[in-house]
């Protein structure tokens, strides 16, 4: 008798994960629709603002790694669930602050945004720790790619949505309009959110399918040592040199992430003229080709590896080719076309999303005990520069009038994450702990 069929519960999970990071990457980003008219509103210059795009990343890298350990500590589920409410309320709190006097509306949003940024900071950690439990190696990559293309499948839905909210009724509303929406969700994401073992829906067939084919399906049977523990276990993923490579790799990676999150729609307004509208639109064509190429870049790696190809190829090809077409944002200083400017932006997300693997890359050679933790760690580098870019740029663009800068400085960024993930990761494959001596192989 052949065997059953293998369900499709581990899908619906999956549709669960890219609402929530759409969520997610739009309440993050809602900073950069707002910003010009916010900078005209509240009198603010270039490096203020850039100070206030960064806001989000200080509090976001400070909270990875106390986010991992309480995933590894006490599950998923809750910990995922009070922090998709709290960042949704928080961000529905910055709708209010355009009605205090100049410099403690300037002080609150700074704040709201450390705050936002702090309690969102789980939702990558989490998100690796629920595709490694439900997805095998062979379908791995693309179950990475499809949530993680949330990130510009936000800029494509919610930049030209927030745009026409801006023009329509002011910077305020769009914060209230997100955050009303990232509520709602975090009671849907309560009811629907299930370990393998645990989800009421699921079939033996299923089951059996993700652990012959790798996933960690006790994941969130297992809970991570004391908290003494985690610094030992930091210690010995910052000697292991396949971890160092992921993590510096998706530090330059985020650069061009943290662009096109912050800086990029005011770009396109100061730089180029366009309306605050005709930006949200514009930067609507790249979001879309770096969704596209998100989930090319998935179904690429998984396809190579169900043929036999080796898991270290099947991984680094991808990324090393999309970064390097990354890096064709800095052509956007030759051209004068709006046009020739939106197509080339367009062509480098499309590459930055046919690289984004780095989260395959934690699921595949974190320790499975510690993924949480690796995931927070890989986080706290990747996000290093939510903090640096959108300074860098501010500086960049106050002190040279231009944006050419900071162009370059993303291209290079680029190459930068094909020499990480190209050279100083060596071959892909899990570090495991040795639960008697706690080192790491």
């Amino acid at each position: 008798m052949p065997d059953a069929k293998p369900g499709r519960v581990r899908y619906s999970i999956l549709l669960m994960l890219f609402l929530v990071t759409t969520i997610t990457f739009a309440d993050r980003s809602s900073l950069s629709v707002a910003g010009s008219a916010m900078q005209a509103g509240l009198g603010i210059d270039a490096v203020t603002l850039g100070y206030i795009f960064s806001a989000f990343g200080w509090a976001y890298v400070i909270g990875q790694i106390p986010g991992g350990w309480l995933f590894d500590r006490f599950g998923t589920k809750p910990v995922y669930t009070l922090a998709l409410f709290i960042w949704s309320a928080l961000t529905l709190l910055q709708g209010f602050v355009g009605w205090l006097p100049g410099t403690w509306a300037v002080t609150s949003m700074f704040l709201l945004r450390l705050l936002v940024g702090f309690a969102s900071a789980p939702c990558f950690p989490g998100n690796a720790r629920i595709i490694a439990s439900w997805f095998p190696t062979a379908e791995r990559a693309t179950a990475t790619a499809i949530s993680s293309s949330a990130q510009y499948a936000a800029t494509a839905l919610f930049a030209p949505l927030m745009g026409w909210v801006v023009q329509a009724m002011g910077w305020q509303a769009v914060f209230i309009v997100l955050g009303c929406l990232g509520l709602a969700l975090s009671f849907v994401w309560l009811k629907q959110l299930h370990g393998p073992r645990q989800h009421p829906r699921i079939e033996a067939a299923e089951l059996a399918h993700l652990e012959k084919g790798g996933a960690l399906i006790d994941l969130e049977g297992q809970r991570g040592g004391s908290g003494g523990s985690q610094w030992r276990y930091l210690g010995l993923l910052l000697r292991q040199r396949t971890m160092i490579g992921i993590y510096l790799g998706q530090y330059c990676n985020n650069a061009i992430t943290y662009f096109f999150l912050t800086w990029f729609p005011v770009y396109l307004v100061q730089a180029r003229g366009m309306s605050i509208l005709g930006a949200g639109f514009a930067a609507a064509l790249p979001a879309i080709s770096g969704c596209i190429g998100g989930v090319l870049g998935g179904l690429l790696s998984d396809g190579m590896v169900r043929r036999g190809h080796s898991l270290t190829l099947a991984r680094k090809l991808p990324m090393v080719l999309g970064l390097l077409l990354s890096s064709a944002v800095v052509l956007c200083i030759f051209v004068e076309s709006d046009t020739a400017v939106v197509a080339l932006m367009a062509l480098a997300f499309f590459g930055k999303g046919l690289g984004s693997l780095g989260w395959t890359l934690v699921a595949d050679t974190s320790p499975r005990q510690i993924l949480g933790l690796s995931g927070g760690l890989f986080n706290t580098f990747g996000n290093l520069a939510a903090i640096t870019t959108p300074i860098v740029i501010g500086y960049l663009v106050s002190h040279t009038g231009s944006f050419d800068g900071a162009l370059v400085y993303v291209g290079l960024n680029a190459l930068l994450a094909v020499v990480s993930f190209g050279l100083i990761v060596g071959q892909i494959h899990r570090v495991e702990l040795d639960s008697a001596s706690g080192s790491a192989s």
